[in-house]
């Protein structure tokens, strides 16, 4: 019988660390959307679309690996070096993505705000969330003790 309570208890502590992570990593990654938004659009008086957000993601993408392996993934035995690493490849793709959505936009839309430009970036930007948070959980901070099978 002793062994019973465990196992039932097993999936429910899987649940609550998912749910947790996942709750962390939705708060961090509104904050960092937002911030994003915000810097590319200050920059976009100056610079192109492909730059501001280059210059703006590059920024708070470092920000936002920190604080995800602080606060998301806090239990993961995940170094800085590896963290920032594996964030960086996840960050070629979310800037190819965000970009070539915003570039996409602005053929289809010549004449757009930079405020327009914005929206489309932060709604590409969701969608590419949503894979990093998977990779991110699976690939890069591993849970100790987790071994696949």
């Amino acid at each position: 019988m002793a062994g019973s309570p465990v196992s039932r208890s097993a999936p429910a502590a899987r649940r609550t660390v998912w749910s947790r992570e996942a709750g962390w990593f939705v708060a961090i990654g509104v904050v960092s959307t937002a911030g994003q938004a915000l810097l590319y659009w200050g920059m976009r008086v100056w610079w192109p679309p492909a730059v501001a957000n280059l210059v703006s993601l590059l920024v708070l993408t470092v920000l936002n690996t920190e604080a995800n392996r602080r606060l998301t993934f806090r239990h993961a035995a995940t170094g800085p070096g590896r963290a920032h690493l594996g964030a960086g490849g996840l960050f070629l793709l979310g800037y190819l993505v965000t970009s070539g959505a915003v570039l996409w936009f602005r053929r289809q839309h010549p004449d757009t705000s930079p405020a327009a430009e914005t929206a489309v970036l932060a709604v590409t930007s969701v969608a590419v969330t949503v894979v990093r948070f998977v990779v991110l959980r699976m690939a890069v901070f591993r849970v100790p003790g987790h071994r696949r099978g």
